[in-house]
């Protein structure tokens, strides 16, 4: 076993082995070894970059900008907790988020004036950063099934100002269904196994991992995703993602809504240009997905990203029927 992934479960390195390009496992590997570094995104409801800039690095931190998000910030010099002392971090001028948590709202592209579902909402990153997107403008409906994570995510809406969030605790999978037709745009940034979180020295990242729970997950995440796209409008757009590399919480639940829904939606490439991306997978072990899959898009591991995978499907703007089928765990 290499160094780096001492005390990583055999079965996940096994697996991960088969999920990544050839030729790419080492680096990964080496991604498991250290923490991320503290990231952080700007609220421009609340504050410009420049601005966020000028005073934190005026107060001693020391900052770097991320080329594809002129929002994000990572910071070099400082800590966590420092930063959380800071008015910035205390009146919701920023939010300390993970870089490749920042991918699915960008992919998704809400836009003023439209009606949103986050319908895993909570603690609200991705909604807030979706509310700053938006300018303020329009309505955003987000929903969780865990009422201590509702209160946190009400919290960070307060705080980053996001006004135009209503959070409604729900099921999601419910929720969507009972507002058929009722969004412009839906995210699901699904529960998962969260294996792109997974850090070597924290056995308290992995300790609970098993394939069971892979397979439980994937109950969780067909049930959500098929709400959400019952939930969109006629040509509305829906992003699905997860934070995980195993294909059956992924592909293969992309895969199965594909073939409940027919028509009535279809995967569209991804435009937008992400860090580090690799192809989605087409076949896993003894399955074969849709060849329409490899639009998808994963998020390869870095020393500043999580491993994490983004897919992008459009309702057609003609109503297409309903998803045929009504159990979401076969």
């Amino acid at each position: 076993m290499p160094p780096d992934a001492r005390g990583l479960p055999p079965l996940f390195l096994e697996r991960l082995r088969a999920v990544v390009p050839a030729g790419r496992y080492d680096a990964v590997i080496r991604t498991f070894a250290q923490p991320k570094p503290t990231t952080l995104r700007v609220n421009t409801l609340k504050s410009s970059a420049s601005e966020v800039w000028e005073r934190l690095t005026a107060a001693g931190f020391l900052l770097e900008r991320v080329p594809w998000y002129r929002e994000a910030l990572i910071l070099r010099r400082g800590r966590l907790r420092e930063l959380q002392e800071t008015d910035d971090y205390r009146t919701g001028a920023i939010y300390v988020q993970g870089l490749s948590s920042l991918l699915p709202p960008l992919v998704l592209d809400p836009q003023p004036g439209e009606t949103i579902l986050d319908l895993a909402a909570a603690p609200g990153s991705k909604t807030t950063q979706m509310a700053a997107r938006m300018q303020g403008r329009g309505r955003i409906v987000a929903v969780d099934n865990n009422r201590v994570r509702c209160y946190k995510l009400q919290a960070n809406v307060a705080q980053q100002g996001a006004a135009i969030v209503e959070v409604v605790l729900s099921d999601g999978s419910v929720f969507g269904r009972r507002h058929a037709g009722a969004f412009d745009r839906v995210l699901v940034d699904a529960p998962c196994s969260v294996e792109g979180r997974f850090l070597a020295s924290e056995p308290s990242s992995y300790r609970f991992w098993k394939p069971a729970k892979i397979h439980e997950m994937v109950r969780t995440q067909r049930r959500l995703l098929r709400a959400g796209i019952e939930a969109l409008r006629p040509g509305g757009m829906l992003v699905y993602s997860t934070c995980t590399f195993a294909p059956e919480e992924n592909e293969a639940v992309v895969d199965w809504a594909l073939a409940q829904a027919g028509e009535a939606i279809t995967l569209e490439p991804i435009t937008l240009e992400l860090p580090n991306a690799a192809a989605g997978l087409t076949r896993w072990e003894d399955r074969t997905f849709q060849p329409s899959l490899a639009r998808a898009r994963r998020i390869i591991p870095t020393d500043q990203l999580e491993g994490f995978f983004i897919a992008r499907l459009r309702k057609p703007p003609v109503p297409g029927g309903k998803i045929k089928g009504s159990n979401a765990d076969g």
